[in-house]
């Protein structure tokens, strides 16, 4: 009787063992995907100001951010054929911002990440319209340096991006292959959905986010995000 007992005994700790460990599963499924982001901290952001979002939920190759509208600085669109030339060029104007070619003479810290807005042109299946922006850091948030170069923005637009992040360097063969590796990875979500229906409100632009100098060669960290409401 009491051997039975034992055997019975030992057959419902395993039974709770497992459904113990189940239950432990399903909890750390969750919290992945409800908050927890698929990639880390860029290591750039462990030094410099990097424009604050929060996670609302990751997969394996994206994850859906909430950004919070903030400050930044902008270039005049600069339309082009070549996204390594329009952001190069936009890039030196926005270096020599923050060196001091502003009205307060402010030399302002480099902030990351550099996020460039492309938008595809009407008239020419080449041709695209690029944005380049500079996350301006707290200090001057609320009392943005002026310039007749750049101009202070309130971004984002939309709420919320989809982002795939990916390494190497930027260049305009490798940007187009991550953009529709993001839109196949958001197939049959609804997050495809809210993305298409943003879209077709107005022109929206294909974001794409660099964390690096051009003299960093390992370790590189860049994006490419869809926004959308």
């Amino acid at each position: 009787m009491v051997r039975g007992m034992g055997h019975m005994g030992s057959a419902g700790e395993g039974i709770g063992l497992v459904f113990l460990t189940l239950a432990l599963c399903i909890a750390i499924m969750f919290e992945q995907c409800q908050g927890r982001s698929a990639y880390e901290e860029p290591a750039n952001c462990l030094r410099l100001e990097c424009a604050p979002y929060q996670v609302i939920h990751s997969q394996k190759d994206y994850e859906i951010r909430s950004y919070r509208t903030a400050t930044w600085i902008s270039t005049s669109p600069l339309n082009s054929n070549s996204y390594k030339d329009a952001v190069g060029h936009g890039f030196n104007i926005l270096a020599m911002y923050i060196q001091g070619n502003n009205d307060q003479a402010a030399n302002i810290n480099m902030t990351a990440p550099v996020l460039v807005d492309m938008f595809s042109s009407t008239t020419s299946s080449r041709n695209q319209t690029f944005t380049v922006h500079l996350y301006l850091p707290q200090k001057y948030q609320n009392n943005p340096p002026l310039s007749r170069q750049v101009h202070p923005v309130k971004l984002p637009k939309h709420r919320h991006a989809a982002v795939k992040r990916f390494g190497g360097f930027l260049n305009d063969t490798i940007i187009p292959g991550q953009v529709l590796a993001l839109k196949k990875s958001l197939e049959g979500t609804p997050w495809e959905s809210s993305i298409a229906r943003t879209q077709s409100g107005g022109r929206v632009p294909c974001s794409v986010a660099g964390y690096n100098s051009p003299y960093e060669y390992e370790n590189r960290v860049n994006e490419v995000m869809f926004w959308f409401d």
